[in-house]
Parts: C-alpha cells; structure tokens; sequence
C-alpha cells in the first residue's frame, strides 16, 4: 500500500495496520489502569460501588476529552504534509514565537523518557500474569525473580532484533492487534453483562463526585491512575505520518470500544470479587487478568504479552523517528543511522537503541514490579502532552480558528493536563523522578546543542564569496600548484547569500592553496514540509564556482553525494558547467571528473574573547560532539574522498595583547 493512499482515504488494510502501530500503548493500558486504581485505596476491601463507577467514569471522559476530542478530533489537523507528532508539530508554528522551541524540546525529551518506562511498565505487566496459571506457579511459586528474568531477556531479544529490521514482522501487528482489542472488549463484554449498573458510568456526574467523595481514599491523586488510560494518545498524532489519519478515524471508534468494554467489564468484576475473601488474600491482584475464565487464561497472559511487545516495539520505532526528526532540526547532534529493512522511512540509531534497552533494563531492575512501576509510570507524558498544547494553540491561530473557540478549547486541554500533571507529580518521589530526571538528561543535551548552534551563528565570521572570485580564477589556472581535485566541495552551515564561513575560504587560499577545476559550497535548509527535495544553483557568472542550496524535508536523509551527483549532470546537460571527461574510467564516455569533500572540523581556541557561559556551552557541545556520527557518515560521504581540516571557531574577537619587546641581555664575557 502506498503513502499516498494511506493519507488519502481509508482502507481495511490502512485500518490493520493503524490498529498494529498507533494503538499499542493505549491498547495494553487496561492491564494496568484498574489495578493502580484498587491500589490506590489501599485494596479491595476499601472500593465502593459507587467509587468504582465514579472511576470507570473517569477513564470514560479523559478518553473522550484528551484522546478523542483532543488528538483523533483537533491534532490530527495539525498535519505536516501528512506527517503528525511533536516536531512536525513544531515546524508549522516555530515561526511564530521563538520560545516555542524550548517548548518543543521539552515535550520532545519528555517523550522519549517516557519511551523508557513504557516497554519495563508493559512487559512486566505483562509477563506478571503467568502468576495467575498454576502450571507456572506450581514450578516457581510466586517468585517475582522469575518473572523479571523473563522480563528482561524479552526486553533484551525486542532491543537486539532492531538492528536487522523489523518491517517482516511488523506486517503481522495489525492483525493481532485487531485480535487483542476483539479479545478484551468481549472478555470485558461478558462480566459486565454480570452487572449493568456499571453503565451509570456514561453520566459524568459520577466522574466529578468521586474526586470529592468520601469512598475516594486518593482523592485527586486518583488522577494519576486514571491518566494511565490515556497515555498512548500522543502516539495517534505521532504516527500520523506512518497510517494516515483517515485509518485513524476509522479504527479509532472501534478501539475506543473494546478499551471501554475492558474498562467497564473490570469495574463489574471487581464488585464481584470484593465480595470474595479469596481475592482479597492475592498479593498480586489484577482485575484484568483474574477476570479472564480459568480456561482462557493461558491464552490471554500470552496475548497480553505479545501486545506488550508490539506496544514496547511501536515505542522504539517512534523513539528513532522522534531522534532522528530532532537532529534534522539541529536540535540534536548528529547520530549514526542505519536503515536496515525494505520500508520507507524505517531506521536503525545503535546508540539510541542501546541506551534505551540499558534504561529499561534498569528500570525493570530498580523497581522489579509493575505495582512500583505505576508509581513512575505517567508523569513525563503529562508534560509532553501540555506541551503540544500549547503549540497547538498557535497552530489554531494561524488557521484562523475562531478566536473564542480555540482559546476555550485550548483553556479546557490545558487546565485539565495541568491537574493531571499535579496529581501525577505525587508520583516523583516514588519513582517519577526517574523520568524526569532522563528528560532532564535528554533537554540539556538539546538545550547545548541549540544554544552553541545560536552562539556560533551569531558570532562565527563570514566574508562575501565575491571578493574572492579573482583569487580563486587565478589559483585555478595556477600552474605552479598541482591539481588538487576536479571538483572541490565544501558543506558550509552558515550561508546567507553569498556569504561563507571565513574558515572556508582561509582552507582554500591560505591554508594550502587548492586548485580545482570547480568550486562547490554546499548549504542544507531543513524545510518546515517532511519530504522536500528542491535546490538552487548560483554560479556567480563563473564556470567553476557553483554555489548549492538545498531545501531536505526534515524526514528526508541527507545524501549529498546523491543529490551532487544529479545536480552536475544537470548543469552540464544545460551548458551551465562544462564537460569534465575522464581518460581512464569503467565507464565510457564519463563526463563527470572526481570529486573531493573538504569536512571543516571546528576548535575552541583558548584565545577567544567570549563570556564564561558561551564558553561552557561551546566546551560542552564540543564534548558532545565526540560521541556523535562522523559527518561523512552523516552526509552518505563514507564511500567518497573526503578531507578533514581543524579551524579555531571564528566566535567573538581576538583579545588585545600587549606584548612589550625588551633587549636582549649582552653576553657575559
């Protein structure tokens, strides 16, 4: 199926695979979500009837307001040429306010870090089932050492795989996908038939008595658990770009459904079950799991944790696309992508990969049970929901949305996040500061990276390309100086008009001066559209200066060699470059000369007159740098000649000094 048709309309096979991708997350929340609920108030012998259904109420509306009304409904109109998610997001309004990029790099850190305690919260969850089968029990009682082990080398296979592509495999997710939220809607359906009163729920009465009531133990932190239901929205609007949003809108209702059936079928059990002394003797009580029938529950333990794996596999893909997104917009260094399977669009980033399975692994270590992990679980999306918030208030500003409207809608989104965020922020020091604390870890390498990219743009030297002109049409018919290459090519980050960086003209003519039949200054716009592919050429009214700039989508890679390559032949297919034949060559008639790409790697010099915090924020990148993917790499170069060359970075201005000459003592006799 093409891109094309997923955006345009919806299909049965859009609607599969919208169902295997997009709703992981929220899709295995019903393990968890009414079992922190009973947790919070202490066990089952302190749930009320009617707290039960003021709670269930309350998974109802936040469905409805932050999933429903807030992502399916107004996010998915934010739309970046068919692409969703926090930084596509960013692109259409970034213009609009210059704060809004410290709002994206937030809500963008904060999802990633909620990325790792999705998959330890998940699995654990999970694979903690298996306690409820006697065959395991029998064996390993109640050990959770067992399951953790478990935990872990699924954690460890789900890392490992990613490295060989996983498009063969994914192509079976919608299916089972569509089988699990079949399997708990109708398991939910069946025990709530045991008790319709449940269905009072639909009132939101209910929802807003229970917060004040005296059967609510938690109070408003009940908010906390609820908000677990919701959790996976902000993956409708992320994966946008993967399903289309009309597959959304169609398998949306359907998913809705099962989850409320879940929902409400857990509440009828649990009315039940506090009526029943053996349940409330369970260590590990799970309503999702202990209302599945005796004979079911093998099938649903191992469907639970085949969605936990699709849900934890769904996460990783968006984690790579989110990082790759944000190095495309400079807001990350640069890391080393692979793109090992057939489908468009899917990567492989070894380093993020490897800290996000060291992560989870340790989270599933440190906290060993789902229970502990509920505790931490939920915070960090909190922040990045608010976050999109609030940049979808100035997307509805420049679509001209009515001014009332959009600024009641968006008062409505925002107060009730930030009570979800205050009733969750409860949860930071019995876990949540993990979170918290990797989506600090995570914003200040962004906030390095775009503080020292503003801090060279605003200080680094450039001259005008123009008054070298005469040099560089001497030097290359210079004939004391050797040939250094055909075509010379230098990537310039800083290009405005006709002005480069000084380094790059000081490499060309002072450095070691090189001569060349053609001059190349390569420059790359990352576009506000994903998939852009458009350049312009100035050849200064030259034959051998081509001046290039590149307009990529921020989802496009960024081959240079490729797009060099076509832009040549066109120039010497329209006259504008001459032919450059090679004597010697595989192939006959080329006409295109060897190429050589000149990398400028930048130095902080000590000498350099700057303030002490510009100065610890350009060490600091500079640190980063180390560990990032090596620019040939990165531009597709690694199989073309290159040449690295060291330049002081040209920021602020060289201090005076003053040096006194004294003379030289005579010498003694």
């Amino acid at each position: 199926m093409s891109k094309g048709n997923l955006k345009s309309k919806a299909t049965l096979g859009g609607v599969l695979v919208a169902t295997g991708i997009v709703y992981g997350d929220i899709g295995t929340s019903p393990l968890y979500v009414m079992k922190s609920i009973v947790s919070g108030q202490g066990g089952l012998h302190n749930i009320s009837e009617s707290f039960l259904i003021g709670s269930v109420s309350l998974i109802l509306w936040t469905l409805t307001l932050l999933t429903t009304f807030k992502y399916v409904l107004i996010a998915l109109q934010a739309d970046n040429h068919g692409e969703g998610g926090i930084f596509s997001l960013f692109t259409l309004v970034r213009k609009q306010a210059k704060f809004l990029t410290i709002v994206a790099m937030i809500g963008g850190a904060a999802l990633l870090a909620d990325g790792v305690l999705t998959p330890a919260m998940t699995v654990t969850t999970a694979i903690e089932g298996l306690k409820e089968i006697p065959a395991f029990t029998s064996v390993f009682g109640n050990s959770q050492t067992v399951i953790v082990i478990i935990t872990l080398a699924i954690i460890t296979l789900l890392f490992f795989i990613q490295r060989f592509g996983t498009d063969k495999i994914g192509k079976v997710f919608g299916p089972i996908m569509f089988l699990w939220f079949t399997f708990i809607g109708l398991i939910g359906l069946a025990n709530m038939m045991s008790n319709l009163n449940v269905l009072r729920a639909i009132n939101p009465y209910y929802a807003f008595h229970v917060l004040f009531s005296a059967d609510n133990k938690a109070g408003l932190l009940i908010l906390g658990s609820v908000f677990l239901a919701t959790t996976g929205a902000e993956a409708l609007y992320s994966d946008l770009g993967h399903v289309g949003k009309y597959n959304i809108y169609a398998s949306w209702p359907y998913i809705k459904i099962s989850l409320l059936l879940s929902y409400f079928g857990q509440a009828a059990f649990l009315l039940r079950a506090k009526e029943l002394p053996n349940y409330h003797l369970m260590d590990d009580f799970n309503p999702f799991f202990n209302m599945i029938p005796d004979s079911l529950m093998l099938v649903g333990v191992i469907f639970a944790s085949v969605a936990a794996i699709i849900a934890s596999q769904a996460l990783i893909t968006g984690a790579f696309t989110l990082v790759s997104e944000a190095m495309k917009l400079r807001l990350l260094p640069k890391l080393k992508i692979l793109y090992p399977g057939n489908t468009r669009g899917q990567m492989y980033l070894p380093l993020v990969n490897a800290l996000l399975w060291i992560l989870t692994s340790l989270v599933v270590l440190i906290f060993k049970t789902s229970h502990k992990m509920e505790s931490a679980y939920g915070l960090a999306i909190t922040v990045t929901m608010l976050m999109t918030t609030i940049l979808l208030h100035y997307f509805l500003k420049i679509n001209r949305w009515n001014k009332i409207v959009s600024n009641i809608t968006i008062l409505l989104f925002l107060t009730i996040e930030t009570i979800f965020f205050m009733s969750s922020l409860a949860k930071f020091f019995n876990g949540g500061y993990i979170a918290i604390l990797i989506a600090i870890a995570i914003l200040s390498v962004m906030y390095i990276w775009e503080k020292g990219n503003i801090i060279q743009e605003n200080m680094l030297k450039t001259l005008d390309l123009t008054d070298y002109v005469d040099q560089m049409r001497q030097l290359k018919y210079d004939r004391n100086y050797d040939l250094y290459q055909t075509n010379l090519v230098y990537l310039t980050t800083h290009m405005k008009g006709d002005r480069i960086e000084e380094g790059i003209i000081y490499s060309i003519l002072d450095k070691h001066p090189k001569r060349a039949s053609v001059y190349w200054f390569v420059n790359i716009e990352v576009t506000d559209e994903p998939y852009t592919k458009e350049y312009t050429v100035d050849m200064m009214d030259t034959d051998f200066i081509v001046i290039i700039k590149l307009y990529l989508g921020f989802r496009v890679k960024q081959d240079i060699n490729i797009y060099i390559n076509h832009i040549v032949k066109s120039l010497i297919a329209d006259g504008d470059l001459q032919a450059q034949y090679q004597k010697y060559s595989i192939k006959p008639g080329r006409n295109i000369g060897d190429f050589q790409y000149v990398l400028i790697q930048e130095r902080l010099s000590n000498h350099l007159d700057m303030s002490k915090f510009d100065r610890q924020i350009m060490q600091a990148k500079l640190f980063i740098k180390r560990f990032t993917t090596t620019p040939d790499k990165w531009f597709g170069l690694e199989f073309s000649d290159t040449t690295y060359e060291v330049v002081p970075l040209m920021i602020g201005k060289d201090p005076e000094i003053q040096l006194t000459k004294r003379q030289p003592e005579p010498l003694q006799p």
